[in-house]
């Protein structure tokens, strides 16, 4: 790994761990650049920016890629997860916002959604991390772009 991609990925995990925005990276090659970024408060006040050239993103690894892209792929999981957005949330509160017959169908969807890093458990309540609040919003409205939603 060069001396420049190391400093870029060291300050992106910095500013994971401290909860603040990375700055903007200087990723780009001769594919271009592509990122995302936001600011949001919905249950809490999180910032997200993060670039890598579309050539990295193309090369990123199918498994765990297409694990959160499945996760989200159910209507339950993704109303489960709309749910979590607004913030955190016991599983019986996810079973009424689902409308579920049972805190059992509420934990095989949560399953699938915490062993792909969306949601994640404490004690009593589940929560999308404050890392994935804006990827997840992100994945949603680009999935709304790609279905014609937004035009």
């Amino acid at each position: 790994m060069t001396d420049d991609r190391l400093a870029a990925l060291e300050a992106r995990v910095a500013a994971l761990e401290s909860s603040t925005p990375a700055p903007p990276s200087d990723v780009a090659d001769e594919s271009g650049l592509l990122s995302y970024e936001g600011a949001v408060r919905l249950h809490g006040e999180v910032s997200w920016r993060i670039g890598y050239s579309p050539a990295a993103v193309v090369d990123l690894p199918a498994g765990p890629t297409a694990e959160v892209l499945a996760a989200l792929g159910h209507p339950v999981r993704l109303a489960l997860v709309r749910r979590l957005l607004a913030g955190p949330a016991s599983a019986a509160e996810l079973q009424e916002a689902a409308d579920l017959s049972s805190t059992g169908q509420v934990y095989h969807h949560l399953r699938a959604l915490t062993a792909a890093r969306v949601v994640e458990q404490d004690a009593r309540s589940f929560r999308v991390p404050a890392t994935g609040v804006v990827p997840v919003l992100t994945m949603l409205l680009a999935a709304g772009d790609v279905a014609g939603l937004l035009r």
